[in-house]
């Protein structure tokens, strides 16, 4: 392909050359030396912000239908050393950022629990170049990375998708203007968190029991989150497992830590031979504009934002929390549209828009759209999955 050069619109074409040479190619990256401790389960609900006893109380998780402690299906990605996205950052891209575009998941029967080590299988899918709003031409990659558990077991498969883009190009497009954090005033908080208490409530009534006689045009109970703020962000990063240093081990061949980073958003490698903040992604790497607005707009971003990986997570629990334990999610497909930003609050929303069954159990399979929107109505994340639902 072309080298990179400056359009008569001023914005820069991306040069992809070094991409091609890492499509369907097996990846390496880095895997996690210990199996998953329920702490890490825990750890995972809270810096999802999903209070369901299943994932954190024993007692309560005894008396379910696992009788033990259990992860959540978003939990696979806490498994992984890089959200997933690993595979989909392949190949040199000089100057470039990424964001996240979308996540699909294919699960396939099994559940994580305390005492499994997973290792995973990574790829490079594909990728093209399209125009948009935000930076010009972006690249939109796709790689798949499976999930399998010191048994043997695939857990799951998910294929990410990548946005990489110039920043030197969002700067040009400034889509986000003169943005500035929504503020909340204390009655909006106190209405907010009713709203939170009544939808945690409504799995809290669920309980242990099958979710049965559900129909096409059933809503699931609304999920906000939020007021997004540094803190928030700061725990979700810190729920992930391969934020701790030292908990990662390298193997084989990836370019992700290659690919392009400005230099103020890359890992210093050597540095984090004496202290591992250099080489974290938070304290210095890719990461630090979720946290650091001054590095947010650096890249293009109106101030602090909020982590693709987690949105994703946000959606499958909100399946899984109405679903009940006796569900199971067996695909979700959901494309990722607009940051969550420091200030905003998002909502979950589902409908039931089709019922048919399963093949292979004869079980009921629920049709599932899914809509994540600010409190402006801007759309955040949209798409549709499919439910397990138990047999009375």
């Amino acid at each position: 392909m072309s080298k990179a050069k400056v359009r008569d619109d001023g914005l820069i074409d991306l040069d992809t050359r070094d991409v091609d040479r890492w499509v369907g190619k097996p990846l390496g990256g880095a895997r996690l030396k210990e199996p998953v401790e329920p702490n890490d389960i825990r750890r995972w609900a809270q810096g999802m912000q999903n209070p369901n006893p299943l994932y954190y109380d024993e007692e309560y998780a005894a008396e379910s239908r696992f009788g033990q402690l259990v992860a959540p299906q978003s939990f696979a990605v806490c498994t992984d050393t890089s959200h997933g996205a690993g595979p989909a950052i392949q190949g040199h891209i000089p100057g470039q950022h990424m964001i996240f575009g979308g996540d699909e998941w294919w699960f396939f029967g099994g559940r994580i629990k305390p005492g499994d080590l997973i290792t995973h299988d990574r790829m490079l899918f594909d990728y093209k170049v399209s125009e948009t709003k935000f930076a010009g031409p972006t690249m939109f990659s796709r790689g798949d990375t499976t999930y399998i558990s010191n048994r043997g077991e695939v857990l799951c498969k998910q294929r990410s998708t990548s946005v990489r883009y110039l920043p030197a190009n969002a700067h040009k497009k400034d889509m986000f203007g003169d943005h500035e954090d929504r503020t909340w005033t204390d009655q909006e908080i106190e209405d907010l968190d009713k709203q939170k208490m009544d939808y945690y409530q409504s799995f809290r009534d669920l309980g242990h029991d099958k979710r049965l006689f559900v129909k096409v045009g059933d809503k699931l109970p609304r999920r906000p989150i939020g007021p997004h703020t540094l803190m928030t962000f700061t725990t979700e990063w810190r729920s992930y497992i391969m934020t701790v240093w030292g908990s990662g081990r390298e193997y084989g061949e990836s370019s992700t830590l290659q690919a392009g980073w400005l230099p103020e958003m890359s890992r210093d490698l050597e540095g984090a031979k004496v202290d591992p903040a250099q080489g974290d992604g938070l304290y210095k790497g890719p990461s630090r504009g979720h946290v650091e607005p001054r590095y947010a707009k650096l890249i293009g971003m109106p101030t602090a934002y909020g982590y693709g990986a987690s949105m994703g997570a946000w959606i499958i629990d909100t399946l899984s929390n109405w679903g009940g334990e006796w569900s199971y999610i067996v695909h979700s497909n959901m494309q990722y549209r607009y940051p969550a930003l420091t200030g905003d609050a998002c909502f979950l929303d589902g409908e039931v828009v089709g019922l048919s069954e399963d093949p292979s159990t004869g079980r009921p399979l629920a049709a599932v759209k899914m809509v994540m929107t600010t409190q402006d109505d801007d759309v955040m994340a949209i798409g549709q999955a499919e439910i397990l639902l138990p047999l009375g």
